[in-house]
């Protein structure tokens, strides 16, 4: 992939939000196109995905896309990939963080879906100079970039001590409000989630309890459920 370009985040009103979190953005290297600065959902999972998970995750994400909300996650294998694709499918924008330089897109294997998220108007973005190679720790840093763009912060699936919660750290450190899918009690899949539900999270049952969230009414009416009354800021994490 060529056509990497420089900015800062200051310069950009969908960018800004990275400016006032911990450890701020300063540049960012990128390809595509930056979204205007419309409501954006992270989609965030394991990498090894149960047949439920990916279902949930495609109907929602497909569904968000519908929607008009731009879609963040971090191209890696696993519902980031799932997620991406859905948004594709859908037709929509979506933007994927990843924790290497832009001049070698990893992982190898989703070269192409990053180049269809770039021909669908979306972006492949990093914080590291192009050829800065690929760094275990990278992939955590990188996840503060993903809960910042976003206005809510979803997840699909995440084990006891799945990476995935380090995303919900960062996101609830910057006051983003998180969101998990409930799952089987007996899938080890499942704990992450169903902890942060029963720590105060708001379940998705569907892609309307997002849209909800984020003020946006599109969907199809459902039968309303009882808000969860406890405040998502006040999750911590055990």
């Amino acid at each position: 992939m060529n056509n990497i370009k420089e900015i800062s985040p200051l310069n950009d009103n969908f960018l800004q939000r990275l400016v006032n979190i911990d450890n701020p953005v300063n540049r960012l290297w990128y390809i595509g196109n930056i979204p205007t600065d419309s409501p954006a959902v992270a989609i965030v999972g394991s990498r090894h995905p149960s047949a439920y998970g990916r279902e949930v995750n495609y109907a929602i994400t497909k569904e968000l896309t519908k929607l008009g909300i731009t879609i963040i996650s971090g191209l890696a294998i696993g519902h980031d990939t799932i997620a991406h694709q859905a948004c594709l499918d859908g037709g929509g924008t979506t933007i994927a963080v990843i924790g290497n330089g832009l001049a070698d897109i990893y992982p190898k294997r989703n070269f192409e879906l990053a180049q269809n998220i770039v021909k669908s108007g979306g972006a492949v973005i990093s914080e590291y100079p192009p050829h800065t190679p690929v760094y275990p720790n990278h992939f955590l840093e990188r996840n503060r970039i993903i809960s910042a763009l976003a206005d809510i912060v979803v997840v699909i699936e995440a084990g006891e001590r799945s990476g995935t919660l380090n995303t919900v750290s960062h996101a609830l450190a910057q006051g983003k409000d998180v969101m998990a899918t409930p799952g089987n009690i007996t899938s080890p899949l499942s704990i992450g989630c169903n902890r942060l539900i029963a720590q105060g999270a708001t379940p998705v049952l569907s892609a309307r309890d997002i849209a909800e969230a984020l003020g946006i009414y599109g969907l199809p009416a459902k039968t309303k459920k009882k808000k969860n009354d406890k405040d998502n800021n006040q999750l911590q994490l055990i």
